[in-house]
């Protein structure tokens, strides 16, 4: 275990966004002192970390002055400088997850390659390097394009569903891949530590938004069969255990009509899909990853109650100052949480927030979330 309670210990963190903020919040648990790097001067991290720094995520320098007084570093976003990580790490740093699964993450090309060369099911793909390429595969119709590099939350996917679409295409190198005809998209969060203890939590169910790409909601846990959820929990410690990864891996999966199990994309770090199990779960997600990348041992991870989570996002058409508009109402609901993000500044599908609603009647959950949704507004 490190020895985390030794003076001066310190965590380096990069990102300061909402991940970072509710990490520190499970940090201060375990009395530990976290430093966060970010280049939003304003960061949802700024006031409750322990020493904050303003600065480049990518840049080198930057990456290495940030981490020299550091213990152990991790991230909460995938878009870093890796080359500095390892260079922290050759100095005796030690860096969760490894710096090169960072870099295989960071490009989708790399990832999907990944999977096809350790038998892990995922839909069939053809890489490609700008528009005319994906244009030459027009015979595949619909189909995704998904940009090699730098996609988040939606961004960097394009679906192809007519001829007409193709302009529409990324003109720079990415991915084509089969549209799945699914039936459900789920997740399993996923950690290992450096003893190699594997643990995972229970399959959620997602819903995404249907313009903006991104999780909308969720119910932990999924309505599967049992037959579905060994499937998707053979995967995800498959995945995990195939890298030889050290921290908490996200694992986005379809699954199919037919009732195959195929791997979308994966995350190294906390993620949307495991903000439920702070309410929900023994363990939350948060915790779970300060246990693998400090040597601790895993945290159970039962589910303690039925949970959904609701996304707060900006609304369409306001940008400004965020005015939260039926909150009153939604904290008059049984069994929700709130958990803001401290953005002060609200934009269209900008995730401000999220809601957690625990229930232990499952058509109660799916009603209180419909509620929360249609009564809860970001406006400015």
């Amino acid at each position: 275990m490190e020895n985390i309670y030794h003076s001066g210990f310190k965590l380096g963190v990069l990102g300061g966004g909402q991940l970072g903020r509710m990490l520190i919040q499970s940090a201060i648990d375990f009395n530990l002192d976290v430093k966060i790097l970010d280049p939003d001067a304003n960061a949802p991290c700024k006031d409750i970390a322990t020493e904050f720094v303003h600065g480049k995520l990518t840049d080198y320098d930057t990456v290495m002055s940030f981490g020299r007084d550091c213990d152990v570093l991790t991230i909460e976003i995938e878009n870093v400088n890796t080359k500095a990580l390892k260079d922290l790490q050759m100095m005796g740093k030690k860096v969760w997850p490894q710096p090169e699964i960072i870099e295989l993450i960071q490009d989708k090309r790399v990832q999907k390659e990944f999977y096809r060369n350790n038998n892990i099911p995922t839909a069939d793909f053809s890489l490609v390097e700008n528009r005319e390429e994906v244009a030459a595969q027009r015979n595949r119709i619909p189909f995704v394009n998904k940009l090699g590099k730098e996609g988040y939350d939606g961004r960097g996917v394009q679906v192809i569903r007519t001829i007409e679409d193709l302009e529409s295409a990324f003109d720079v190198p990415g991915l084509i891949e089969d549209l799945i005809d699914f039936d459900k998209e789920i997740s399993v969060i996923v950690a290992r530590n450096e003893s190699c203890e594997i643990k995972s939590f229970p399959v959620v169910e997602l819903v995404f938004h249907p313009t903006a790409n991104l999780v909308e909601y969720l119910f932990s846990p999924a309505q599967i069969s049992g037959e579905i959820e060994q499937k998707a929990q053979k995967i995800a410690k498959d995945v995990i255990e195939k890298l030889g990864m050290v921290g908490l891996l996200a694992v986005e999966m379809f699954v199919t009509k037919d009732g195959k199990v195929l791997v979308n994309e994966i995350a190294p770090r906390t993620h949307n899909s495991g903000h439920q199990t702070i309410e929900g779960n023994v363990t939350s997600q948060f915790e779970q990853h300060l246990r693998a990348i400090l040597s601790m041992p895993l945290g159970d991870t039962g589910m303690v109650i039925p949970t959904a989570m609701v996304n707060v996002l900006g609304g369409a058409g306001f940008t400004g100052t965020a005015v939260y508009q039926g909150m009153k109402e939604v904290l008059a609901i049984d069994g929700t949480h709130v958990h803001l993000y401290g953005k002060k500044i609200t934009k269209p599908f900008r995730k401000m927030g999220h809601i957690t609603i625990t229930d232990n009647d499952i058509e109660s959950l799916r009603n209180k979330v419909n509620l929360v949704r249609n009564t809860l507004k970001v406006i400015a």
